[in-house]
């Protein structure tokens, strides 16, 4: 069992114990979440493959937030900023922008990228070096910024 996914079990415990309703839902769906995929795939997930998870359920919140924010319901957005605050207790720590504005240097001096038309090759090589360390979105923002 991964790392990852056994503190999720011990984190649901914790929340049990301590009568933590909204800990203890936002676990159980992340566990949910992931033992979903390995009945799919017919596999045990890897720490890697348990933080894809988790990332795929970041972005679901935030694009929830985002569109009953536009909706007017608030009551439904702190729900899901709860939801969020909890699920990225398991993300590893992010990136400052400027880190990320370094990397996407490395990065275009490495691959020799000079235009936008390298802007596939180059996110995928950042794909790699920052998967769950930065928001992708914020990676593309800054890449057509070097560009532009």
């Amino acid at each position: 069992m991964s790392e990852l996914k056994a503190r999720i079990i011990e984190d649901m415990k914790t929340a049990m114990k301590a009568k933590d309703k909204g800990a203890l839902k936002a676990v159980r769906m992340i566990l949910g979440a992931v033992k979903q995929r390995e009945v799919d795939e017919r596999i045990e997930l890897d720490d890697t493959q348990v933080l894809a998870v988790i990332q795929k359920m970041v972005k679901q919140r935030k694009d929830s937030i985002s569109q009953f924010k536009d909706a007017g319901r608030d009551d439904l957005v702190d729900v899901e900023e709860a939801e969020l605050v909890i699920i990225n207790n398991y993300m590893p720590e992010q990136l400052s922008e400027a880190e990320i504005s370094i990397a996407v240097d490395k990065a275009i001096v490495n691959s020799g990228a000079s235009s936008m038309q390298d802007m596939g090759k180059l996110m995928g090589v950042l794909k790699g070096q920052l998967d769950g360390k930065a928001d992708m979105g914020v990676v593309s923002a800054l890449i057509r910024s070097k560009f532009s």
